[in-house]
């Protein structure tokens, strides 16, 4: 069973207890999240897709840590004097996906 939410203008395909890269956001570790903006669900050979959005559903997840990687960006040219070195840390939060909970039929 698998899913596709809508979170900061991109979209993610999850399932449940996978851990995925969001944009950074401030809440705590450990603190649950809620995706209102699922756009297609899938389970065995059932699938919905929504338009735009599945009414009802949500994708919840947990907070697992907020880390940040440097990246070196360095510009070099044999024989000019030119070195330059930059860095670039981009942080995000990663959160473990708990479930997908799916509108209760009507």
């Amino acid at each position: 069973m698998y899913a596709v939410f809508e979170d900061g203008s991109r979209q993610y395909r999850v399932a449940a207890g996978d851990v995925v890269r969001l944009d950074y956001r401030d809440a705590e570790v450990g603190a649950s999240l809620e995706f209102h903006r699922v756009l297609l669900w899938h389970k065995d050979a059932e699938t919905k897709i929504g338009q735009p959005v599945i009414d009802g559903a949500k994708v919840v997840g947990q907070v697992v840590e907020h880390p940040t990687t440097k990246l070196y960006i360095q510009h070099f040219r044999r024989r000019k004097n030119y070195r330059r070195l930059r860095g670039h840390r981009q942080p995000y939060t990663s959160v473990r996906i708990q479930s997908i909970v799916l509108p209760e039929a009507k």
